[in-house]
């Protein structure tokens, strides 16, 4: 059996990614690359209010090529990682997939799968803590979070099953 190196972690927003990929880095030893933390490591002290998504997104592309760049490197001397960097489409994870596929590493997608309503109460949770390490410098609005909804589109079985996916419930 081959040791999967790369897992990748989608959900739509408030299904609980980053703390599942906590679990999981834990349980596997793993090295662990948060979109988020790096963002508000890197950039979000600098973005203006309103933020401009043309602004942001160029920051995200330039983080998560930089992830996958170290994660490759991490997974190739054997240590598996744990990737959650916003695969909110089935082209970005077939983005990254495909990366691990020509670096030669076993990758494995993790679905969690959460209904909106659940999604909406976590976050209003996490909005009115807003302490965690890691945690986005600003509320995440009921109209950001319904914007994002838009975007959000669930691996089918299919992509799950091309991918040695697993779904988690919750």
């Amino acid at each position: 059996m081959t040791k999967t190196l790369i897992h990748l972690i989608c959900g739509a927003t408030g299904a609980g990614k980053t703390t599942y990929a906590v679990r999981l880095s834990g349980e596997l030893g793993a090295v662990r690359f948060s979109i988020d933390e790096w963002m508000t490591a890197l950039f979000w002290m600098d973005a203006s209010q309103p933020l401009n998504p043309h602004w942001a997104m160029e920051r995200v592309r330039r983080c998560s090529a930089q992830i996958w760049r170290t994660a490759a490197e991490v997974a190739g001397r054997g240590v598996p990682c744990i990737l959650e960097v916003g695969l909110t489409t089935a082209e970005r994870r077939a983005h990254f997939l495909g990366l691990a596929r020509d670096a030669g590493l076993p990758a494995r997608l993790h679905f969690l799968d959460v209904s909106a309503d659940e999604r909406w109460r976590r976050v209003e949770g996490r909005n009115a803590r807003n302490d965690e390490a890691g945690q986005l410098p600003f509320e995440l609005t009921r109209e950001m979070f319904d914007f994002v909804e838009t975007m959000w589109e669930a691996p089918s079985d299919e992509e799950l099953a091309a991918a040695d996916g697993v779904k988690v419930s919750g």
